[in-house]
């Protein structure tokens, strides 16, 4: 008897946790994932090309990386949740990936988004009804678990890549790394990968400042995640031998955020309720960077993201509050790289400046 046809099965890209949805693909579904390229203007041409023109940025990248996935050979599309338009987002665009003439099939996690966190899982066993609920358990917890270290690595280099002495030393790492995720097949070679990275990043060499420019950023979940759409925002930062930090991220949003429970707590006498997706969460990051004396903090946002356009206020009241400036970004699909580059330069100068005056 011949084996099934395996499906092909694609994500939109965000940053690199597309190694560890591949993971609980081929793991856990045993399924073929399909990992298109990193994204490019490319990418971002083609989605704007297909989009409404009022959606919000993700929009069009998510859209555009999916066709590209199509155009590589994926017969199969997941689209996530969201509490904001995000939740909207699949049914849409999947009406305009048909219009276009794709033929694929198509899961939308929106769907299953009932508050009971087992049914995902009926989502998932419908891309292969036969797989064993305990093996594709064990994959997503391996998977979420490369997420975990990925992210804990990548804030590590960002802490430090500004200071090295020799340049390049800690990409060089990071590239390795992200290699080792890529092809690992188990648990044991996703730690393994982790630890080396771990160990070579502690060995890279520096020449750290005595007193760095220290920069807190925060943001709507996807854009500030995602390097290609903030077109490198923490690279550029760290090349200015900034310390960069940027607490948004699966790990702390996903899987370690208490909201209302605790965080939120702090931050009562700025906001009574819950603000949506990632805003609340943002306020809180804002205020304890403030707390902490960092010199700076950057508000990454898409254009038209409603939560974190009603977040603004809040935060000019921190910056007043606290002595903190604030640099409000936007990104839509025209931002130039060359504007952005010179309005960072022009807040880490100021910081600097304002550092020695302060000392």
């Amino acid at each position: 008897m011949s084996s099934p046809v395996k499906r092909k099965i694609a994500f939109p890209m965000i940053g690199h946790y597309n190694y560890g949805i591949r993971y609980i693909v081929e793991k856990g579904l045993e399924q073929e994932y399909i990992m298109q390229t990193q994204m490019t203007r490319k990418t971002m041409e083609i989605g704007s090309k297909y989009s409404p023109d009022t959606v919000c940025t993700p929009f069009k990248t998510t859209l555009g990386s999916m066709i590209e996935a199509l155009e590589a050979g994926a017969d199969t599309l997941i689209m996530t949740f969201g509490l904001c338009r995000l939740g909207y987002y699949g049914e849409l665009q999947e009406q305009i990936l048909r219009d276009l003439g794709y033929d694929f099939d198509f899961v939308n996690l929106s769907d299953y988004q009932t508050g009971n966190k087992a049914d995902y899982l009926k989502a998932l066993k419908k891309l292969n009804p036969k797989t064993k609920k305990a093996k594709l358990a064990i994959a997503a917890v391996e998977g979420i678990k490369m997420a975990e270290r990925m992210d804990e690595i990548e804030a590590e280099y960002y802490k430090k890549c500004g200071f090295e002495t020799e340049k390049g030393a800690c990409k060089k790492v990071m590239n390795r790394f992200y290699r080792d995720m890529g092809k690992a097949a188990n648990k044991e070679e996703i730690e393994e990968g982790y630890h080396r990275a771990k160990e070579d990043l502690q060995a890279v060499p520096t020449e750290r400042d005595e007193n760095p420019v220290r920069i807190g950023i925060i943001g709507e979940y996807f854009t500030v995640m995602d390097a290609f759409s903030n077109l490198e925002i923490e690279q550029k930062l760290a090349d200015m031998r900034a310390e960069v930090h940027r607490w948004m991220n699966i790990s702390n949003r996903n899987l370690h955020y208490s909201g209302e429970k605790n965080l939120n707590v702090r931050i009562h006498d700025l906001c009574e309720y819950e603000m949506g997706p990632t805003s609340t969460a943002n306020i809180w990051c804002a205020r304890d960077y403030a707390e902490r004396g960092f010199d700076g903090i950057i508000h990454v946002k898409s254009a038209g993201c409603t939560p974190e356009i009603d977040i603004m206020p809040v935060l000019q009241n921190l910056s007043a509050d606290y002595q903190i400036p604030i640099l409000y970004l936007t990104y839509d699909s025209q931002t130039s790289d060359t504007g952005l580059l010179t309005r960072l330069e022009a807040f880490y100068d100021m910081l600097k400046m304002r550092k020695k005056v302060l000392r």
